[in-house]
């Protein structure tokens, strides 16, 4: 087994042991949703865990676990923030409900081990390019995706504060935010995430032999578009919101574009 290989399985462990532990507190609480806060965290663990292990240029796996951890550490204060106070996610909810007895088990599989796994394969850029130690200097594909990754954050940062202020507002109680980066994407928060992996993965580029880490960005971008994302959250919004079909007829549903047509001065 390749050197790099056997970091990657032992940062699947680590993320394994993690999930197993985080596991056993969702059933002291009863709240599967705590695996969402902690996952930013688990790619900064896992970067963290690649740069103390593996052979890449310094420089280069030191810059990787920086973005990783502004990201992920910013995204996981958001969710607990956003999460505190409240109950179980309807959705784990939902899963609870369905599992009956049985979910206490269950949800170790479902929902951690799941979790886990999908960490691990989405920062497949992360183990490829902290385990090689060449190039040993900055390329273009190094400046070019920390620009992208930068554009990504940006984003998603700046996508998630403008919903939080909006949803703060008493008076947009039912409305859809449609000002902002929302006027261009219905999604800019999930398109910032995928571009986030897409700029860690052309990073990865630098190092020869890479290119199978395209699975991480590929994967985070489905997931997101079509799986826990986009699919997910405008299926109750829909339902919940009188103005979304209106939304969704004039504004992108993940890449940013011009609206279709004038919006309406008030939201």
């Amino acid at each position: 087994m390749q050197p790099w290989m056997e970091i990657g399985f032992q940062g699947l462990g680590l993320i394994g042991v993690g999930a197993f532990v985080l596991w056993l507190v969702s059933l002291a609480l009863r709240d599967a949703s705590i695996a969402d806060r902690f996952w930013g965290i688990g790619f900064v663990v896992l970067a963290a865990w690649y740069a103390s292990r593996g052979a890449g240029w310094p420089i280069r796996s030191w810059l990787l676990l920086a973005l990783t951890a502004v990201w992920g550490i910013r995204l996981s204060v958001h969710i607990h923030r956003r999460n505190r106070g409240k109950p179980e996610d309807p959705r784990y909810a939902r899963w609870r409900q369905e599992g009956g007895a049985s979910y206490w088990w269950t949800s170790l599989f479902r929902v951690f081990v799941l979790q886990a796994v999908i960490l691990w394969i989405v920062s497949a850029p992360l183990l490829a390019a902290q385990s090689a130690p060449a190039p040993a200097h900055l390329t273009a594909a190094d400046f070019a995706g920390a620009g992208i990754w930068l554009v990504g954050f940006v984003f998603e940062a700046l996508g998630d504060a403008q919903l939080g202020a909006f949803r703060r507002d008493p008076d947009n109680a039912g409305k859809v935010l449609s000002t902002g980066l929302w006027r261009y994407t219905r999604h800019p928060n999930y398109f910032g995430d995928s571009l986030i992996w897409w700029g860690l993965f052309v990073i990865a580029t630098s190092v020869p032999g890479s290119w199978w880490s395209v699975v991480g960005p590929l994967l985070m971008t489905f997931l997101l578009v079509r799986v826990s994302g986009v699919s997910l959250l405008e299926k109750g919004l829909r339902e919940t919101r009188p103005g979304y079909a209106d939304y969704i007829a004039r504004t992108s549903a993940f890449f940013p574009w011009p609206p279709a047509r004038r919006e309406p001065d008030s939201h």
